[in-house]
């Protein structure tokens, strides 16, 4: 299983995760009970329960870079093109816009 931390500006907003099961979105408690809390898009609005899908969600998949960007970061980091949370994961930590992706690692679980 692969989880990672989604960040709204520099607020924890929730956790995407991957496992035998497909894809799953979760927001955080603490980010929902704030008053001032937006949706990481407009395609998985706030809400307590988990999102889930067999594919990586579309504003995720969004995210990584296209064409020779992408070209340069499977060349250089050795990225399977079709492992899309491992080019999340390694391409999306500083996103143009409001939303960054960093990866969970197993030593950083409490």
């Amino acid at each position: 299983m692969r989880k990672a931390i989604i960040k709204i500006d520099t607020q924890m907003a929730g956790w995407l995760t991957q496992d035998d099961k497909g894809y799953h979105f979760e927001y955080a408690k603490a980010y929902l009970n704030q008053i001032d809390a937006k949706p990481v898009s407009l395609t998985l609005p706030l809400q307590e329960a988990i999102y889930t899908s067999n594919i990586l969600f579309p504003f995720f998949d969004g995210l990584i870079p296209e064409g020779w960007l992408l070209d340069i970061a499977e060349k250089n980091w050795k990225l399977n093109p079709r492992d899309r949370m491992g080019l999340l994961l390694a391409c999306c930590k500083d996103c143009i816009g409001a939303v960054s992706v960093e990866e969970l690692k197993e030593e950083d679980k409490p």
